[in-house]
């Protein structure tokens, strides 16, 4: 029964493995398509959220699965909970990956960002993208260094994310009300993915280190 169990563990970090390339497929697409208003690969992200969801429930349902089954106490236990959560953080990844191509696919064939806003975005996508490869290292490795990393860089990214605030809260913003708010709601979803990203990472360190580090409650 304990070989049994180990394996149905190994099959829920092969599932998170599996959703979190998708989802690093979707926000690389998604950063293209708002960066150059590609509306093709807007579409494709958005029709591969669902995909995303799917799995993200069929993990769900396998973690459940092993709790009613296995009755795992201590560690185990843990570890199923935990990815739980970190299937719900990586679904909603793959959401904020969609909203952002379909912004891109809305303002088509205009760019979302003014023309004073596009470096930064640019910086934030790839950040954004670069969080993602890591994410994905670290739930193949559970090497807890990439953790570190991740969590450094949406420090990075909330910088950046504050910078566009106070661009457009800044007297010299122009944009019209349309431009404003596609420009506040870009910047949110980054931000946001970013946020995900760091938080799956803070419960990868807990289980194998059990050191917790104070979850972002923004």
């Amino acid at each position: 029964m304990r070989e049994v169990f180990q394996q149905e563990l190994a099959e829920v970090q092969d599932r998170l493995v599996e959703i979190s390339e998708l989802v690093l497929d979707s926000i690389r697409d998604a950063s293209t398509a708002f960066n150059t208003s590609d509306v093709a690969l807007a579409d494709k992200v958005i029709a591969a959220d669902p995909t995303i969801d799917e799995l993200a429930v069929e993990l769900d349902e396998l973690s459940i699965e092993i709790l009613y089954r296995q009755t795992p106490v201590a560690r185990d236990l843990r570890i199923v909970v935990s990815a739980l959560r970190m299937s719900a953080s990586l679904e909603r990844m793959g959401d904020l990956a969609r909203h952002i191509a379909q912004l891109a696919r809305r303002r088509y064939p205009n760019h979302v960002a003014p023309d004073a806003l596009r470096d930064t975005f640019v910086q934030m996508a790839a950040e954004d993208v670069h969080m993602a490869e890591l994410l994905t290292q670290l739930l193949r490795t559970q090497d807890v260094a990439l953790g570190d990393q991740l969590i450094a860089q949406d420090a990075s990214v909330d910088a950046l994310h504050r910078s566009v605030f106070d661009n457009v809260l800044g007297a010299g913003w122009s944009g019209e009300a349309e431009q404003t708010v596609d420009v506040t709601l870009a910047s949110r979803f980054f931000e946001r993915f970013a946020d995900h990203a760091a938080s799956i990472a803070k419960k990868v360190q807990y289980l194998a280190t059990g050191d917790w580090v104070p979850e972002d409650t923004r």
